[in-house]
């Protein structure tokens, strides 16, 4: 079994994405209890792409988030840097172009597309900061960004619930249905160390996105920003640059 470490080695993450990809949908179903499914449909909405657009899904996996877009007409890339998963997708999916990159060092040229996404993903990028700045340099002037990710839920109780689900109870399922329950140990681990709404929507601004906004899903479960990059945007921001764009939140704990 593999299990990576919080250090989020790229190897490492790779090789446990590979290692879980034959069951990994049907397992975050159940660990989900169903709602992933429901959580997919609102970034689609987020994202709202038309048919003709070219999306970006980073981080697709085996390529479930990328479907509604191309059943839809739109062109979407799926891209992933965990090859295993790429080959689950290509066989379920050949239509979906599927990709193998690095969030931190994206194999497409600037401006590429009208809308970038990352579901449940973005936490497991070595350097998330620089992921956000990729998706800005391909993302085209006045194109979207959206982000589906696990946060922090708002009520502290409700907080405190979720947290022991995820350390006691997540692995306990995981090893009834999964193939590397350690795997999901990691998974649980890094949703709890990752940060909560306000400050992935500082990092987003820092990024050089503008108009950031986020909602909380189930209670801030889940949390789903979205943003656009500027119509002047430089789309490598300076290291450490203090700057700040306006930033809106929105809250909607459904």
């Amino acid at each position: 079994m593999n299990r990576a470490s919080l250090d989020k080695r790229p190897d490492e993450v790779a090789a446990m994405f590979d290692d879980v990809a034959p069951k990994y949908d049907v397992v975050n179903d159940v660990l989900s209890m169903g709602q992933s499914h429901r959580w997919r449909r609102i970034v689609v909405e987020a994202v709202g792409a038309r048919a003709g657009d070219r999306v970006l899904d980073l981080a697709a996996g085996t390529g479930t988030s990328s479907e509604p877009y191309a059943d839809a007409g739109v062109n979407v890339v799926a891209c992933d840097f965990s090859l295993g998963m790429l080959r689950v997708g290509k066989r379920r999916r050949p239509d979906i172009d599927f990709i193998a990159g690095d969030a931190t060092n994206l194999p497409f040229a600037d401006n590429s597309f009208d809308a970038s996404t990352i579901s449940f993903g973005l936490r497991n990028v070595h350097r998330p900061k620089r992921a956000l700045e990729e998706m800005l340099r391909v993302t085209k002037p006045g194109g979207r960004l959206v982000i589906a990710e696990f946060s922090q839920p708002t009520i502290p109780l409700w907080r405190t619930m979720y947290t022991e689900y995820l350390m006691r109870a997540l692995p306990a399922i995981a090893t009834k249905v999964s193939s590397n329950p350690d795997a999901y140990v990691y998974l649980a681990e890094s949703i709890r160390a990752w940060p909560n709404q306000d400050e992935l929507g500082a990092w987003i601004t820092d990024s050089g996105w503008g108009e950031v906004a986020y909602r909380n899903l189930n209670g801030g479960i889940v949390a789903v920003h979205r943003a656009t990059k500027p119509v002047a945007a430089i789309t490598t921001p300076a290291a450490g640059s203090q700057s700040r764009l306006r930033r809106r939140s929105t809250r909607a704990a459904n």
